[in-house]
């Protein structure tokens, strides 16, 4: 396991140092030799970049821009949001190590960095959550609604997001604008941290660490998802879930412990033992 949170992982560290970013070069280099048809795209989007920050700024530029704001004009506000906080920088590390580490699809970083929309509409949002914060509102919404056309997810960026997250497959996922996700969260296709009317205020979910959010659960107002606790596939959360705790259901109950020690780590969503 690569360490996303270690001193190299900041915009300005040499890439010698950064054993993610090379790692992914590589693996960039050998899917080049191995498929010819590939090689131009590859050099491009990561072997014409010194650092993991340039290259993914021109991915997702590429990925986002159009006729209204150009790839490249998007490109130099990505640029500014992740050499403006450094911690940008290592969250995209660690969220890197979240999908390699916990999607058996995932066999490299390269993977995720290049077609997993989970990943990428994560670094999205984290530039828009960025322009939020500086005051820069009309352009963090324009761009929370290209990133909601382009990879099919929604995160208001006022939302606050930690390190560490794995969205798999990513469709259909919505993000309010009060909800948090802490760090070393998972969650699947199809999750709303919704509010429950038009009530203003704090009014989405807090999700803590370590949770687990099945595919198409619904998480609705301003309710706490405990620590390291599970949501079943499917469920309505109306109510608080307790720490290391599993529920199911519409509307949802405690079903359960929670099964194991890290269940966004395990990624283990059965609630009964295999092995019985």
């Amino acid at each position: 396991m690569v360490d996303a949170n270690a001193p190299w992982a900041t915009p300005a560290a040499a890439p010698t140092m950064d054993p993610i970013w090379q790692a992914l070069r590589a693996d960039a280099a050998a899917t080049a030799a191995g498929e010819p048809a590939l090689a131009s795209f590859l050099h491009a989007t990561v072997l014409a970049h010194d650092t993991l920050e340039h290259a993914l700024a021109y991915h997702l530029s590429q990925k986002l821009g159009n006729q209204a704001i150009s790839g490249l004009s998007l490109r130099q506000t990505i640029d500014q949001a992740i050499h403006g906080e450094a911690g940008i920088g290592r969250a995209v590390r660690a969220d890197l190590s979240a999908v390699f580490e916990r999607d058996p699809a995932c066999t490299s970083y390269l993977e995720p960095f290049l077609y997993f929309k989970g990943f990428q509409a994560l670094q999205g949002y984290r530039v828009a959550h960025w322009l939020w914060g500086n005051d820069r509102r009309a352009l963090a919404l324009y761009l929370q609604s290209r990133i909601a056309e382009v990879f099919a997810a929604d995160f208001h960026p006022a939302a606050r997001i930690g390190r560490g997250i794995m969205i798999d497959h990513a469709t259909g996922v919505v993000v309010g604008e009060t909800a948090v996700i802490e760090d070393e969260v998972s969650l699947l296709h199809g999750v709303t941290l919704g509010g429950t009317g038009k009530d203003s205020g704090d009014r989405h979910p807090k999700v803590r660490r370590g949770a687990l959010i099945g595919a198409n659960a619904t998480i609705l107002g301003n309710i706490e998802i405990g620590e390291c606790s599970r949501v079943g596939a499917g469920s309505v959360v109306l109510k608080d879930v307790p720490k290391n705790s599993t529920v199911a259901g519409v509307p949802a109950e405690v079903v359960g412990e929670a099964g194991c020690e890290h269940p966004a780590l395990s990624m283990d969503q059965r609630f009964w033992d295999p092995s019985v």
